[in-house]
């Protein structure tokens, strides 16, 4: 790619920019691991909730989405389309249920749950597992779609493109905590969405327009209808229906994966605790909800068409489609807005691989330094220690980034690794018998179940989870294992103590039937009913996916059903709004636990 000096003058600016944010901030993340963490928990809300959306807009996300549409038509995007109703559900059952845990960070949680022993060990081990080797995963993929991009357009080879990457982004990370990454987050998403909706614009007059695209689509595959069809007919060539069904109906609630975990958790569970209110803390996961699934990838998927209709090379077997979107950016940009989209993709990394950071960096800090190794440091010497925790993490995921070859890949690897564990996060709200045992039997049987398809089976019977078909089958098969076993396990071993769940209760008030028990034993009011928020969960799914459906076929010059989609979407938002009961006043108080209780 050719940069002129107005290109570079663009991409400076916004260096400067992100730099001196960070800056701003430094003297504030630097009094306590509060401020350092979870913003000392006064965030508005749309700050929260954009911060979010900047997350989950990495570099790596539209490179993944060309990826998908290319092996697999626009229907493949269900891969993570139907993560919205888990999504949902977070919304409505469980952010404020986060915020009033009080806890630092999701990992935390785990000892207001449970207790003794078994509790410990999981908390300990999560926060290694998740903080470095999960979290060195993540962050290695979505380091690796920046490497592809400064290789494919400047030339950089591997080792110099990640030491690029890392560098400033840790710098104002490490000095300026939560805090100055929010702020950048919300100006790097903006300038990220700028750079896609100006490169989807570009990508279409190259080849015609909307009218173009369909026509060399059809000549190029015969015809254009299967890979752009939302929901895949049950012939359909591209997204196997088999596969659609099983990720509509089992993967967004029985998996985990990070951004989308079943009940929230993760960078999602940070943004809610930093939240200054319940009321704030539901309204940044809707804001997120609606902003990830609705309005933000159609720019991705129009690019990843003309990509298929500019390069038909790409869908060749050994092919990389990945690469699809950079090359589209290469050809189609002209001089100053390939400096902008440079500078929108460095923003859209350095809010992902920001985030990581801070938040790998609070579970090593937080759940493992100060709970096992030094439980009674000050606050300047924990900050002090996350700052080179932080330096840490960074390096390690660029080892991992080393080491990655597939953007999708990982993805899929991900959901695989945690198929069969989402109900235990969703229930041990919503049922006083879930124990510490629950979660652990959960992940060892998924992570178990997981080794066994892929590298144990006889190798005409391993499933591959690049392979969709493949995919869906170990979702199906983990799910089922993992959640027979980890239910047995439940009910052979001991529930965790009245003081722990008394604790827990007293704290988080769960509503439904399933903490009757408790509730009795402390003379507390019935809880209140869920059918409402069941009620709202459906509104939201529909708002977000009549939103979805509806711009997509507009896009697409589909105007009656765009149209249609939309309505019906709307209506759903505006029936959300009239019946919306989650900002009800709080529960009576209940006593307080007797001398000794706790």
């Amino acid at each position: 790619m050719q940069l002129e000096w107005i290109d570079w003058a663009i991409i400076a600016v916004y260096f400067l920019v992100s730099l001196l944010i960070g800056v701003a901030f430094t003297g504030r993340a630097g009094k306590n691991l509060s401020e350092y963490f979870v913003s000392g928990r006064s965030v508005p809300w749309w700050l929260a909730g954009t911060s979010m959306v900047a997350t989950t807009f990495a570099a790596d996300t539209p490179l993944a989405v060309a990826g998908l549409v290319i092996k697999n038509g626009v229907a493949a995007n269900w891969l993570w389309w139907s993560f919205a109703m888990g999504g949902m559900l977070t919304v409505f059952f469980f952010a404020r249920l986060w915020r009033r845990s009080g806890v630092l960070t999701d990992i935390e949680f785990t000892e207001l749950r449970y207790g003794g022993k078994p509790a410990a060990l999981l908390r300990g081990f999560r926060s290694l597992y998740l903080g470095i080797a999960i979290n060195s995963i993540i962050m290695g993929w979505v380091t690796l779609a920046m490497v592809k991009i400064l290789g494919l357009t400047l030339g950089v080879d591997k080792w110099q493109a990640v030491v690029l990457c890392f560098v400033v982004t840790a710098l104002y990370t490490t000095l300026s905590g939560l805090w100055g990454i929010l702020v950048t987050d919300a100006f790097q998403f903006v300038l990220a969405m700028v750079g896609c909706i100006a490169l989807a614009v570009f990508g279409l007059e190259a080849v015609g327009g909307i009218d173009g695209l369909k026509l060399t689509l059809a000549g190029r595959f015969g015809d254009a209808d299967p890979i752009l069809a939302l929901i895949p007919a049950v012939d359909s060539p591209w997204m196997p229906v088999a596969t659609f069904l099983i990720l509509l109906s089992v993967g967004w609630w029985a998996s985990w994966y990070p951004g989308a975990e079943p009940g929230g958790g993760g960078y999602v569970a940070q943004r809610v605790f930093s939240a200054r209110s319940e009321r704030d803390s539901l309204l940044a996961t809707l804001w997120f909800t609606v902003a990830h699934y609705a309005l933000r990838p159609w720019p991705w998927i129009v690019v990843a068409l003309v990509a298929m209709a500019l390069y038909p090379g790409l869908t060749e077997p050994k092919a990389d489609p990945e690469t699809g979107y950079i090359k589209v950016m290469i050809d189609v940009l002209p001089t100053g807005w390939r400096g902008l989209m440079l500078a929108a993709f460095a923003a859209a990394y350095m809010s992902t691989i920001s985030t990581h950071l801070n938040w790998g960096t609070s579970y090593l800090i937080n759940d493992f330094y100060k709970r096992f190794l030094r439980p009674e440091a000050s606050d300047s010497h924990y900050v002090q220690v996350s700052r080179l925790a932080t330096v840490l993490v960074m390096v390690l995921a660029g080892i991992a980034t080393l080491n990655i070859d597939s953007i999708s890949g990982a993805w899929q690897l991900l959901l695989a690794l945690g198929a069969g564990t989402g109900p235990v996060y969703l229930l041990r709200w919503y049922w006083w018998r879930i124990n510490a045992w629950s979660e652990i039997a959960a992940q060892l049987c998924a992570l178990a179940s997981y080794v066994a398809l892929t590298y144990f089976l006889p190798v005409q019977m391993r499933l591959d989870t690049n392979d969709p078909n493949d995919l869906a089958l170990s979702l199906v098969i983990s799910v089922a294992i993992t959640t027979l076993f980890w239910l047995a396990v439940t009910l052979l071993t001991q529930p965790e103590t009245p003081a722990v769940l008394e604790r827990f209760y007293r704290r988080v008030r769960p509503e439904g039937p399933g903490w009757r028990v408790v509730r009795e034993r402390l003379g507390a009011a019935p809880g209140a009913s869920l059918w409402p928020l069941a009620f709202n969960w459906l509104c939201g799914v529909v708002l977000v996916y009549g939103a979805l459906f509806g711009v997509g076929k507009l896009i697409f010059k589909e105007w009656l059903a765009g149209g249609l989609y939309l309505a019906v979407g709307l209506a759903a938002g505006a029936l959300l709004v009239v019946t919306f009961q989650g900002f009800s006043p709080d529960p009576e108080p209940l006593p307080e636990p007797l001398a000794g209780e706790e």
